[in-house]
């Protein structure tokens, strides 16, 4: 279902690293219905947790990347049950031209807000690192991942705003020659009031690269 925008909308005042003269056009949720694009690489990171399973890819239309990101993120609890980081939901874009976005989520957890959206100030996301609280036993309320960074193929690196919880692992390693193009996750499904949930648990990111349609 697309979601459209009024015409004037200036993203630069809605979303740091955009310049204030893009004008956003229509936001389409792209869902499953690009999967069966043709990627060159998987981006992993070796800190993810154990809980869950892994969902169903999601990509961008072909010729598009990701330039940005939003966080589904639960705030602390305290007392409650914490799950931490939701859901990732990638913005993607056709080369520089940011008028008209789809975003892409795979599976997402039910709990916290949406964050407004990071983008690279140009080019690409390209590599990703997540801090993740490792297992704290049976007794323990488990969180899993609390937050992630992106590397942008014009160097900066854009940080979500989850919670503190755990330790940043390595990077992934650098898509090439394009960028991320799908988003593929693993959750810790909900099961019952009475049971420790971690909600997402890792993620895998798809690269396209320019020459493939």
């Amino acid at each position: 279902m697309a979601i459209f925008l009024p015409i004037a909308v200036v993203l630069a005042t809605l979303s740091p690293g955009l310049s204030a003269s893009v004008e956003i056009t229509s936001v389409e949720r792209a869902g499953t219905a690009y999967s069966s694009r043709p990627y060159s690489s998987v981006l992993t990171v070796s800190n993810g947790e154990k809980f869950g399973k892994w969902k169903w890819p999601e990509m961008c239309p072909d010729t598009f990347y990701a330039v940005g990101f939003s966080l589904r993120v639960q705030p602390h609890q305290y007392s409650s049950d914490d799950t931490s980081l939701n859901g990732i939901r990638l913005i993607c874009a056709k080369a520089e031209d940011r008028r008209y976005l789809h975003t892409i989520e795979s599976h997402i957890g039910y709990y916290g807000d949406w964050s407004s959206p990071q983008y690279c100030p140009t080019g690409t996301l390209v590599s990703f690192q997540l801090r993740v609280e490792p297992h704290r036993g049976i007794f323990d309320d488990d969180t899993a991942v609390n937050n992630i960074k992106f590397r942008c193929s014009s160097d900066p690196v854009l940080e979500g705003n989850g919670n503190e919880w755990g330790e940043y692992g390595t990077w992934s390693q650098e898509c090439r020659n394009g960028g991320i193009c799908g988003i593929e996750t693993k959750m810790d499904e909900y099961k019952s009031w009475l049971l420790d949930h971690t909600s997402l648990n890792d993620v895998r990111f798809h690269c396209c690269s320019q020459s493939q349609k």
